[in-house]
């Protein structure tokens, strides 16, 4: 388990529950908006944190902290994930999954094992430009796991969402139109404003304005009963 980093309380990750987040390294996709550079492309370079040192920061917290998001780089490819959320879940905590939707196999055995009570999956963009939003070229990107994955998702009885960073280059309304079609019906759909950093994979990219964001909430509203912007004032 390559557990890379601790935020040891917050009030945003995991809706409704005060929950520490903890950050697992590698990502089988290069979105060149995410704000984990060195998670994606260099986990080796971080430090570890041992599982024993998480676990015993639960321990002490519990009474506190009421849930425990999971996030990476890409949770899923852990192939020692369910062991660890088991542990955790024996504490008491609900635990919230972050995932990119590529290892749907991984979230059914996750939510059929009782390990996971809410997924928040990202929607990159449109299919046509999925692979392109991903950092990744058309014959690297398993469209169809993506797709299983929001089916599963919109089928099996978890709670969850599914969220979209906009990206002022990357995202038009002709995205979000397609995006409606793929997963009208949902149960939430979030936008999220790009904010820039220095620990971006690529720099150069910009957000739209609060008002250009309502534009497009206005094309998925129609489909979606719950849609919101997060991330903007």
């Amino acid at each position: 388990m390559q557990i890379h980093g601790l935020n040891k309380t917050t009030l945003l990750d995991y809706p409704g529950h005060v929950a520490a987040t903890i950050f697992l390294g590698n990502c089988n996709f290069r979105c060149p908006f995410c704000q984990n550079r060195d998670l994606v492309l260099d986990p080796a370079s971080q430090p570890v944190i041992p599982i024993t040192e998480i676990l015993d920061f639960l321990k002490l917290r519990s009474g506190v902290l009421s849930g425990v998001c999971i996030t990476g780089g890409e949770p899923t490819l852990q192939t020692d994930l369910p062991e660890f959320i088991s542990a955790i879940k024996e504490l008491g905590y609900l635990v919230k999954l972050d995932t990119n939707g590529s290892n749907p196999r991984m979230i059914k055995t996750l939510y059929e094992h009782h390990l996971i009570d809410y997924v928040a999956m990202d929607i990159k963009s449109s299919p046509h430009h999925y692979a392109k939003v991903a950092g990744l070229t058309e014959d690297k990107l398993d469209l169809s796991a993506v797709k299983r994955s929001v089916e599963y998702l919109m089928s099996c009885g978890i709670h969850y969402e599914f969220r979209t960073t906009v990206v002022k280059e990357l995202h038009d309304a002709t995205d979000f139109t397609a995006i409606a079609d793929w997963i009208g019906g949902c149960e939430a759909y979030y936008l999220q404003a790009y904010k820039d950093s220095d620990t971006v994979i690529q720099q150069g990219f910009h957000s739209y304005t609060k008002e250009e964001l309502l534009t497009f909430l206005d094309i998925l509203k129609p489909s979606i009963a719950t849609v919101a912007l997060r991330g903007i004032d």
